[in-house]
């Protein structure tokens, strides 16, 4: 029935015919006797949870709520995909709103069954919202979900309503919430009440490196670039690891410029060119160029937002990307940047010379099409590029000898290691997998040949041309393995096969824990890791048979410690009042003091132990938070003498004009009759920096008042 439900969603022609296709759900559903109701089943008990105190209930705690469940394996890029819609729902919609969303982790590898391992996704992707652990996917084999990701949303009382399944459908969820939302709250079946949340990124230590993707030495073999990836930022590391530069990070974002203002969102894989080096900003669905002469950052290729289709053709910035998880050079003269787009199952190319290839087909210079794969989800080898078809490639490396002259790549979900060819495109099998194409469930932990290697979801690979082989990250089995590509023959060359971080020989004993990324040194006899779980960069060296960590140091102890926070998390719901305050000249340098003046209805009083709190920071025109004005945050536990904050314009902000936001989370309850409410406001005003200090301080006093209604 949900199936159906969602297929008729899909043939609606006009946003009117699927409200009122909702809403004829919604009343069939109300309507039903009892024993014709489809009542979504409880968790099962004993379950783990994320970011919250206690385990959640659809028959306790979420009872009153717009549920949406989440059905998602943290390994899946489409799954990723919603991420943002997910995020975009939760700022519309609050939990006082009524809308809660709950991810339930169904995991595809044995690896994913692991709550560290899924505590540790939660926290790479900065998943604030509930997330339980239902590893043996008792709710997905009762609800008989079919896919990841489906989103089912389910009413206040427990209701199986809508199911929505894969990518696209944000437009869709805002819908269901805006029409179910008024259906339940005109029957009196929405609550306001608040959720034991605790966010599990309050538990991450400080670390310089946080979930790094990928490792790159530069061509000479003196520097290392590492993708800080849950710091959303690049380091350039000296061979001891002393920080050389530090580019963007840590909080998420999307802007060009110097070291300083560029932003990134979770990068990847990387690839040097002339003393530039190049990134895939995956989550910005970009390619980013770092030109160390200037000290600059651009995009070359992206527009920012994520591809629509699988075939591309476009040039330079004009061509939408999605996902792009990893690059390398190949082609004739090496005048060909090939990028994993994990997000469309693809292989693509980005000419950065005019020239002929495959088939004398002429490419102007900054095209950027799919090189290799259908799009389809598959592990499929053949002799014509675009009848071949892969599963979420993730790492590619290339061997430029005559007698192989092609791209390897790890594709994950099939868990196998394939090679397209340079000089007519064929895909061939290398290591891992099996024969059937569709199955991309022959995963494992065997050494071997061909279809007998079982691998489990691979991330990275780089060729040694010393020793002919290449390195595999096998990342969900915690270790690195050499591949012959003439014998295709795999062997483990370091890892026990448990995750963890533990250094020297011999190389069985050693733990890894999910290593995303590797590269190997021009001399060949190194290996550098990203071993990203541990949030460490470790290196094998072939000739000693040790693995030791490389310890990254900042210069400075200061620095050792990103200098901002991450992107603000708002206090309030995007249908909170906005009370907008007279713009303000300041002077750079100058103090500017937040007054909060807000008072209670008549006979209410704040709520004793409610999370009620305020916050004030700082925003750019495109409304990003500005990481040169330190965010504050504080606990409201009275409002008898007036909250304050005083927040440094530094110098650096001259001539700019910056918009200062403040938020109200507030709890209180009427004395009379004991109900309890929340609410917020917010409040922003418009500064207005000059372009010169002066010699005397000066201090800016601002009063934002508010009265609450009932």
């Amino acid at each position: 029935m949900g199936n159906l439900m969602y297929a008729a969603l899909r043939e609606c022609k006009t946003d009117e015919e699927k409200k009122k296709l909702i809403l004829q759900c919604l009343e069939r559903k109300a309507n039903a006797a009892e024993e014709d109701r489809q009542v979504v089943g409880d968790f099962k008990q004993g379950l783990e949870w994320f970011n919250t105190s206690e385990p959640l209930s659809l028959q306790g705690n979420l009872k009153g709520k717009l549920v949406i469940l989440d059905f998602f394996t943290y390994c899946c890029i489409n799954c990723m995909h919603i991420l943002p819609d997910l995020e975009a729902i939760e700022e519309r919609y609050s939990i006082q709103d009524g809308v809660v969303v709950v991810g339930v982790h169904s995991a595809k590898f044995d690896n994913e069954k692991d709550s560290g391992n899924i505590l540790n996704a939660v926290l790479r992707y900065n998943i604030s919202h509930p997330v339980v652990n239902d590893g043996d996917m008792t709710m997905w084999d009762d609800l008989k979900i079919q896919c990841w990701p489906t989103l089912l949303f389910v009413g206040p009382t427990g209701d199986y309503l809508v199911p929505l399944m894969g990518e696209g459908n944000r437009e869709l969820s805002m819908m269901i919430c805006d029409v179910a939302l008024e259906f339940y709250k005109a029957r009196g079946l929405i609550s306001d009440h608040s959720l034991p949340l605790k966010p599990s990124k309050d538990s991450l230590p400080e670390s310089p490196l946080l979930y790094p993707g990928k490792v790159e030495l530069s061509h000479e073999g003196d520097k290392i670039a590492v993708a800080d990836s849950g710091h959303n930022r690049i380091l350039l590391l000296s061979l001891e690891g002393v920080v050389e530069h530090c580019i963007g990070g840590p909080d998420i974002g999307y802007k060009d410029g110097s070291f300083e203002d560029a932003r990134f969102h979770s990068p990847q894989g990387m690839v040097w060119r002339n003393g530039d080096l190049f990134v895939a900003d995956t989550e910005n669905h970009t390619i980013r160029k770092i030109d160390f002469r200037q000290k600059v950052v651009s995009t070359i290729a992206g527009t920012g937002q994520m591809l629509d289709g699988k075939v591309g053709g476009g040039r330079w910035t004009d061509q939408e990307l999605s996902s792009p998880w990893d690059l390398e050079f190949g082609g004739p003269n090496r005048n060909i940047m090939f990028i994993a787009m994990a997000g469309t199952h693809t292989i693509w190319g980005l000419f950065f010379e005019d020239g002929t290839w495959l088939k004398e087909i002429f490419h102007r210079e900054g095209t950027c099409m799919a090189y290799a794969g259908s799009g389809k989800e598959e592990n499929r080898n053949n002799s014509y590029p675009h009848k071949a078809a892969f599963a979420q490639p993730s790492g590619i490396s290339a061997a430029n000898e005559d007698a192989l002259n092609c791209l390897f790549l790890a594709d994950s979900e099939s868990s196998t290691v394939r090679s397209i060819s340079f000089k007519d495109g064929a895909v061939k099998a290398l290591v891992g997998g099996e024969r059937d194409p569709m199955n991309l469930f022959a995963f494992g932990d065997e050494d071997g040949k061909g279809y007998d290697v079982k691998l489990q979801h691979p991330l990275g690979v780089a060729w040694n041309r010393r020793d002919q082989r290449l390195y595999v990250a096998d990342s969900y089995n915690h270790k690195i393995k050499s591949v012959d590509p003439v014998t295709k023959t795999c062997t483990t060359v370091a890892g026990c096969g448990q995750s963890g971080k533990v250094d020297g020989a011999p190389l069985d004993v050693v733990q890894f824990n999910e290593p995303g990324g590797l590269c190997v040194s021009p001399d060949g006899k190194k290996i550098y890791i990203a071993d990203t779980n541990s949030n460490a960069v470790r290196v094998l060296d072939l000739d000693s048979q040790s693995v030791q960590e490389l310890k990254v140091v900042f210069p400075t102890k200061a620095a050792a410690k990103p200098t901002s926070a991450q992107k603000v998390k708002k206090l309030v719901s995007a249908r909170s009042p906005i009370v907008t305050v007279d713009e303000v000249d300041i002077i750079p340098g100058a103090d500017v003091t937040v007054n909060l003046l807000i008072s209670l209805p008549e006979g209410c009083e704040l709520t004793e132990g409610a999370p009620t709190a305020w916050q004030v920071y700082a925003q750019d025109s495109a409304k990003e938070s500005i990481s040169a004005i330190s965010p504050y945050y504080g606990k409201l536990t009275s409002l008898e003498e007036t909250p304050n904050t005083t927040l440094n314009i530094p110098d650096s902000l001259a001539g700019s004009n910056i918009t200062l936001r403040t938020e109200a989370d507030v709890y209180f309850c009427e004395e009379v009759s004991g109900t309890c409410h929340r609410k917020g406001v917010a409040f922003e005003v418009s500064l207005h920096v000059g372009s010169t200090g002066q010699t005397t301080k000066e201090t800016k006093s601002i009063e934002l008042k508010h009265s609450f209604t009932l």
